[in-house]
């Protein structure tokens, strides 16, 4: 039986709540009233109605815990040393598209550290889990990263941009927070971006550590801006050597 902490308890509770309308509004796609944020950030309706379920419930146990958000951004209450950190919807353009691959993101920075993550796929049910020192878990079942040490036997994810690194085998799926927990599962090998947010990768980045991969190039206290490379331990050395020039 695996053990879980009461504040892992309350953001495996919200995520299984709010997961309700994502399912509900995925199914009905056509009828979301969408609003455009820039050239493919979108932000809908759902976005925020999720987004408030989860701070409710988190606010329930824990009062006084500070935020930050996607959409709501920086909510500083009496704790500033323990933020929830959210995204409600990683992976929008998908979900605006009928494409079954998001998730919701839920993390916990104590005292400038990542000491709790989930990342929830609804559609797939696939709840991904970790706390510090504690492993990593997919629906209760231990996650280890892939062990493959040849990089030309390997699969990377990254956005777009990293596409062109065409010596690797590449995948975009959309989905920062997926490819991050298929790391540390081993479905993938590696991943990178660049200018990325913390709500998309910080949940991600305890699961593949505590998956037993490594995590490159991030700085927890900026929120925006983040660079991340992340991969099993046997190919990280030389998946940094083709990333020198990203």
């Amino acid at each position: 039986m695996i053990s879980i902490s009461p504040n892992l308890n309350v953001m495996i509770k919200a995520a299984e709540k709010a997961s309700k309308s994502v399912i509900r509004d995925f199914g009905e796609i056509e009828k979301l009233q969408v609003l455009k944020k820039g050239p493919r950030d979108f932000v809908t309706k759902t976005d925020k109605h999720v987004e408030k379920i989860i701070i409710e419930e988190l606010e329930k146990t824990k009062k006084n815990y500070s935020f930050i958000s996607e959409e709501f951004g920086e909510i500083n209450n009496k704790d500033k040393d323990n933020i929830w950190i959210i995204d409600p919807i990683d992976g929008t353009t998908n979900f605006l598209h009928g494409i079954p691959h998001f998730a919701i993101c839920i993390a916990l920075k104590s005292r400038n550290e990542i000491v709790s993550g989930l990342i929830f796929d609804p559609i797939k049910d696939e709840m991904f889990f970790s706390e510090k020192n504690k492993g990593s878990y997919l629906n209760n079942q231990r996650l280890r990263v892939s062990s493959k040490n040849l990089i030309d036997e390997c699969l990377f994810a990254s956005n777009h941009e990293g596409v062109k690194f065409s010596n690797l085998n590449m995948r975009y799926s959309g989905c920062t927070s997926l490819d991050l927990a298929y790391v540390a599962s081993g479905r993938l090998d590696g991943f990178f971006q660049n200018n990325i947010n913390l709500w998309d990768i910080a949940a991600g980045a305890l699961l593949v550590k505590e998956a037993g991969g490594v995590v490159n190039d991030v700085n927890q206290f900026q929120i925006k801006n983040i660079n991340i490379k992340a991969s099993n331990a046997s190919i990280n050395s030389e998946m940094l050597n083709y990333l020198n020039n990203f």
